[in-house]
This record gives C-alpha cells, sequence and structure tokens, in this order.
C-alpha cells in the first residue's frame, strides 16, 4: 500500500506540474522552488534544481513580467502565442524529470504525456483570453488571470498533499478539454474572421447604394426593378 501511494504522488506531481506549466510556468517553478527551500516539500532529484536561487530569480523576474503583461487586453493574446513555444517543451520537461530517477523510459512517458498535458491546459487558457478579448475591457482580463494563478496554486497544492483528489479532478479536467476545445476553436476562428474582415476593408455586409432617380419623363424602369409598384 505505502508502494502504491508513492507511485500514486510521483504521478500527481509529475503531471500537476505539467498540467500547471500549460497555464503559469514561472508561477509553478517559484511555487515548487520556495516550498522546497522552506523545507515544506521533498522535490525528486529531476526536479531539485528548481529550488536553485538562480533559477528562483529568473522565474521570479519572469513571472512579474507576466504578472503585467497577462492583464492587457490584446498583449496577454501575444504573450500566450510566444510562450506556445516556452510552456509546453518546458511541461515535458518538468513532468519527466519529476520521475525520470526510476528510468529513462518512465521518463520519456512523462514527457510525452506531461507534454500533451501541458498543450492541452495552455491551449485552454489561450484560447479562454481570445474569447474575453472580444469585450476589451482591463476587468475580465485582470479576473482571468488572477484566477489562473490561484488555480495553478490550489491545484499544485492539491497534487502535493492530496494525489488521489488531484488525479480524480485531472481525468475530469481531460475530458473536459475534449468537450470544450472544439467549441472554443469555433469561437476564435469566428474572432479572427472577423477581424480579417474588419482590417482588410471587406465591404460585403455594407448597404448598396440606391439606383439613381430617372429623369422627368423618363418611363424606363431603373437597373434592378422588377416593376412591382
Amino acid at each position: 500500500m505505502e508502494q502504491l501511494d508513492q507511485i500514486t504522488s510521483l504521478i500527481a506531481l509529475s503531471m500537476g506540474v505539467a498540467w500547471a506549466s500549460g497555464i503559469n510556468l514561472y508561477a509553478t517553478v517559484l511555487m515548487l522552488g520556495v516550498l522546497a527551500n522552506l523545507g515544506h516539500i521533498t522535490l525528486p532529484p529531476g526536479l531539485e534544481i528548481v529550488a536553485d536561487p538562480l533559477v528562483l530569480m529568473a522565474a521570479g523576474l519572469m513571472y512579474c513580467v507576466e504578472f503585467f503583461a497577462d492583464k492587457i487586453p490584446g498583449v496577454d493574446t501575444g504573450w500566450d502565442t510566444l510562450h506556445t513555444f516556452v510552456r509546453i517543451p518546458a511541461g515535458a520537461a518538468l513532468a519527466a524529470g519529476a520521475v525520470g530517477d526510476l528510468s529513462p523510459a518512465v521518463g520519456l512517458a512523462a514527457a510525452l504525456v506531461g507534454g500533451s498535458l501541458a498543450a492541452g491546459s495552455h491551449s485552454l487558457k489561450a484560447g479562454t483570453r481570445v474569447m474575453i478579448n472580444t469585450s476589451p475591457e482591463p476587468v475580465t482580463n485582470w479576473t482571468a488571470s488572477i484566477s489562473e494563478d490561484l488555480i495553478v496554486i490550489g491545484g499544485l497544492w492539491t497534487a502535493l498533499n492530496h494525489p488521489w483528489w488531484f488525479i480524480g479532478a485531472l481525468i475530469l479536467f481531460v475530458l473536459f478539454l475534449i468537450w470544450v476545445l472544439p467549441k472554443l476553436w469555433r469561437g476564435i476562428k469566428r474572432v479572427f474572421g472577423f477581424l480579417a474582415r474588419l482590417f482588410s476593408g471587406d465591404s460585403s455586409n455594407a448597404p448598396q447604394s440606391n439606383p439613381p432617380p430617372a429623369a422627368p419623363g423618363d418611363n424606363r424602369l431603373p437597373p434592378g426593378s422588377n416593376g412591382s409598384p
């Protein structure tokens, strides 16, 4: 039973850091590093690097930058787009680091699943921000950003302290992703389609001009008339 609990804790930690990295990588690294330095958790050998002071300073600096960039409409979407190339591989690396001391095969499997999970949580975050930005006012962006940070902290805490609960919630999250991502993608296509028409000056929806009035005594029907009174 003890061995089962250890395996469950490793799985929860591995998938937890991957999932959280897709939402906010820097908050994930900061939380793990600070807790490790304070002695509240013992990190696996593959994750001990996040407790290094240099890593913590870099993560803290980038978290401060993201804290403000993530709350400005439009800027947050650009930030998320750039971080597609950061969060997903970092999530895979952290997932592999959590279990990498077991065997290379387990580490690779964790990287594959963790990278996919990070991609899913990142896609949900980025796609939701695109939809929020259709109403470009700062209140919803601030609310969404702070909520995401709290979700990351709460999710990681649950993964560290209640791994069974976290794994159950993660299964529900994956099922939710399967259901919501196609709908979110259709909404994003509509948003970008509207923006493309707006900036290209598409006049397909503009009202057509009325035909010129006929000259006095001219009984010919104007072009486009069907002859009805």
